[in-house]
Formats: C-alpha cells, sequence, structure tokens
C-alpha cells in the first residue's frame, strides 16, 4: 500500500512527466479470513487500512512519504475500536547530476497498540537507488541499494535491496504497481533473520473513461506476499481497494 511514488518521483529528474503526487487509498484486508488454523492464525489482524502518499520533487531530486493506519477492535476492548497502529516511511532521492542514480536516504517507523501485533522498530537506511522510464512513462522501474540500522534491533547492522514497477495498459486505464522489498533484521521470537515482502498491485482508473476525465477514483487489488513478515514462513494475504488520487 505504498512506494510506487518513489519511483515516479525518482523519474521527474529524468524527463518532464504528469505530477500524481498524492493518493488516499482504502484497503479491505482478507488475512484475518484467510488464516485461522492454529500456527498461522491472523485473529487479531485488522481487517481496514487507509494509506496517505505524497511526494513532492525539486531541482535535487524528491521527497516521498507515506503513512498506514490500521482500524479494528482492541483486544481489551468491546467497544467498536479505531485506529490500532500506524507505520510510516519517510524517504529523499537526491541528485546533482544528469544520470540515473542517485543518493537515497529513508527512514521507516511506527508502533502497535495490539500487544501481540507486529513490533515495529526504527530504521535508517542510507543507499543508491537506479531509475529507468521508457519514453512515454508506461514503463517504469527503480531498485535501490541501502544499508540497514535497527537501533534496537540485537543485530543492528543489516541491508536492504528494494525493486519498484509501474506498468500502465490500455491508454493508462489500468495500471499494474509495487515492489518487492528483502532485508535482514534478527527476529528471535520467530527464529528468522531474512525477511520478502512483495505488495503487487491493480488498478483500474476511472478518469480514462471520455467524460469522466476529473473523476479520479480508481478500484483495484493488492496482494501482501511475505515470507517470515507477519509470521514465521509464507503468507499470501489479498485486499479490495479504493483510491483517489489528488491532481
Amino acid at each position: 500500500m505504498k512506494r510506487t511514488l518513489i519511483l515516479a518521483a525518482s523519474l521527474l529528474m529524468m524527463a518532464v512527466a504528469p505530477s500524481y503526487a498524492q493518493n488516499v487509498q482504502l484497503h479491505y484486508d482478507f488475512g484475518k479470513l484467510l488464516y485461522q488454523k492454529e500456527g498461522k492464525s491472523l485473529a487479531t489482524r485488522p481487517q481496514l487500512t487507509t494509506t496517505v502518499e505524497m511526494f513532492h520533487p525539486d531541482s535535487f531530486g524528491s521527497t516521498f512519504f507515506f503513512v498506514d493506519m490500521n482500524y479494528g477492535k482492541y483486544l481489551s476492548d468491546t467497544s467498536q475500536g479505531g485506529v490500532l497502529g500506524a507505520y510510516w516511511e519517510i524517504s529523499r532521492e537526491l541528485r546533482f547530476w544528469n544520470f540515473p542514480i542517485s543518493i537515497h536516504a529513508e527512514y521507516n517507523g511506527g508502533l502497535d497498540f495490539q500487544p501481540s501485533g507486529v513490533i515495529y522498530n526504527d530504521a535508517w537506511l542510507p543507499g543508491i537507488t537506479y531509475s529507468f522510464a521508457n519514453k512515454d512513462f508506461t514503463k517504469t522501474f527503480s531498485i535501490s541499494a541501502m544499508y540497514k540500522v535497527i537501533p534496537r534491533n540485537p543485530s543492528p547492522h543489516n541491508f536492504q535491496l528494494t525493486l519498484v514497477w509501474n506498468l500502465w495498459f490500455a491508454n493508462k486505464a489500468v495500471l499494474l504497481s509495487g515492489f518487492i522489498d528483502f532485508w535482514r533484521e534478527e527476529r528471535a521470537w520467530q527464529g528468522t533473520k531474512y525477511i520478502f515482502l512483495s505488495e503487487p498491485q491493480i488498478w483500474y482508473n476511472f478518469n480514462t473513461i471520455k467524460g469522466m476525465e476529473k473523476f479520479n477514483l480508481s478500484i483495484g487489488s493488492e496482494v501482501e506476499l511475505s515470507n517470515n513478515f507477519v509470521g514465521k514462513g509464507f503468507y499470501a494475504i489479498p485486499t479490495l481497494a479504493v483510491k483517489w488520487t489528488f491532481r
């Protein structure tokens, strides 16, 4: 539910392109329904998530951030619940030259109010990013190699590799986007050290319909594919989603 704007932001330094700078997403998550068996139960996983994304390009690169907020009922509360946790990432691409490699700096962090929920350790990620786009920006991707510092982890010195893509089809009516993260993080409670996370998305954009050019609503889906992220082992968790893009 994130990251694809990082690629668009870095590529703006390579050519003049439309700026799709902010959007708000709402996802209904099926993980709680799909994983109910003992050993892989996601009984406390929130079913609703909102994501806010923004990037701002300038003469020397771009700034990007996103915020995820999860909604549900508190474990010790019988009320309707509310925001159970929040997670955010903010990153800066910095470039003083005319080739598609930039200096990357990033911070990740958040908190979870559920006592059995995910632990969000603060992380700092310096590195480099390579970006590519075809002439009409319908095919773009970037890859980042980063040194990942997790101060509160028993093993604070780690690495992360990130791949981000955007593929437009049918005169930009359909967008395939997403990212892949692979990083090292010691998780003693799981007995694991390496984590894989990918969130491919598909969107249909209503503003490509004649007469609806200013109706910036999209509908789509995301599949969270992970290994040792949600819990030990592999998970595949789909969502149904809507998105509004501000232009």
